[in-house]
């Protein structure tokens, strides 16, 4: 059974217009885009496309969580940098996603940058709604 939120703290809201090759806004007018299907999918790869825009949240958002953790666990993280790919492929007769995440946490020892990462993957609001969906790789730079 799905989560439910307890209370909502934020709301996003984008519309995307004409699929891949349309636009996406948000209703803040802070992103506004032009898609394209990537060049690799026989489009003209001109805009952005959908995987790059969850590779990039995914990215942000597991970033946060690792620094929120480190903040809670008193943890001097120093910067982290997390680099997102987002595979787009066939599965069945659909389409499915997966994901590597890559963790850069300099300044801390790997023992403890690695037990950081497994946690912020536990909190990461985007790691749990695709944990048992999607295949997701996480590991330390």
């Amino acid at each position: 059974m799905p989560q439910s939120l307890e209370k909502v703290l934020y709301t996003a809201t984008a519309t995307a217009s004409s699929g891949r090759d349309g636009r996406a806004s948000t209703s803040d007018g802070r992103l506004d885009v032009a898609l394209s299907l990537p060049s690799e999918l026989g489009g003209s790869g001109a805009g952005t496309n959908p995987e790059q825009l969850f590779a990039a949240g995914y990215s942000a958002c597991f970033g946060s969580a690792a620094a929120h953790v480190a903040r809670q666990k008193k943890i001097k993280s120093g910067p982290i940098s997390v680099t997102g790919k987002v595979s787009l492929g066939p599965v069945g007769q659909a389409f499915g996603l997966a994901v590597e995440l890559v963790v850069d946490i300099p300044e801390l020892p790997r023992e403890e940058a690695e037990a950081l990462v497994r946690a912020a993957h536990e909190v990461c609001p985007y790691s749990n709604a695709t944990r048992g969906n999607i295949q997701v790789e996480v590991r330390l730079a």
